[in-house]
């Protein structure tokens, strides 16, 4: 017996955008496009929802006056990349000048609970290939911020890149943005 090892289609972000266009992905439907694969997002939990409530009100007010902060809407990190982001706090200038979603982001947020370990390696991994310098997880499970920084080549990663720089901030600390290093934000507003 003979064994075939078959490879998965790979998907353009072109293909997937028809494909959504042709009703092909339910109206509504949580997928996002990942290194060609069409990868489904996990439902969100109640903690999860409320974190996103409570950071988009804190994100808003820090940063709505020179950024818009996108909540959960596809970033272009590549050709065959599209992945949606709890949060991408994007320059307004960038966003005027782009024609397609945006590819860059002075501040990148996921929310993380059953998801913890994916945005941990292969999200992290994605966001370093894509040069994108302040990765944020806010971890639901430990209440605890997770910032991800010096994105340098690692071969060991799923993508071939990581962060050399992780700071763990608890409750009742806070932290700046590289971005905006005169704001701080406090970690428990965050959930």
């Amino acid at each position: 017996m003979t064994l075939v090892h078959v490879r998965p289609k790979i998907w353009t972000k072109e293909e997937y955008h028809r494909m959504a266009e042709l009703g092909l992905l339910a109206p509504g439907e949580r997928v996002e496009l990942i290194e060609g694969e069409i990868v489904p997002l996990s439902a969100q939990e109640k903690t999860h929802g409320d974190a996103v409530t409570r950071a988009t009100t804190c994100l808003v007010q820090a940063f709505g006056a020179t950024h818009y902060v996108r909540v959960q809407l596809p970033l272009d990190v590549g050709e065959i990349s599209e992945p949606e982001p709890d949060f991408a706090v994007i320059p307004k200038e960038a966003l005027a000048l782009a024609q397609r979603h945006p590819h860059e982001a002075d501040l990148l947020i996921e929310v993380s609970g059953s998801s913890l370990a994916y945005d941990r390696h292969e999200k992290a991994s994605l966001y370093a290939r894509a040069g994108l310098g302040d990765y944020w997880i806010v971890n639901v499970i430990s209440r605890q911020l997770e910032v991800h920084r010096d994105a340098v080549p690692m071969p060991e990663m799923p993508f071939g890149y990581g962060y050399a720089s992780r700071i763990v901030y608890f409750e009742g600390q806070s932290c700046s943005p590289l971005a905006f290093p005169a704001v701080e934000l406090q970690v428990a507003d965050l959930f």
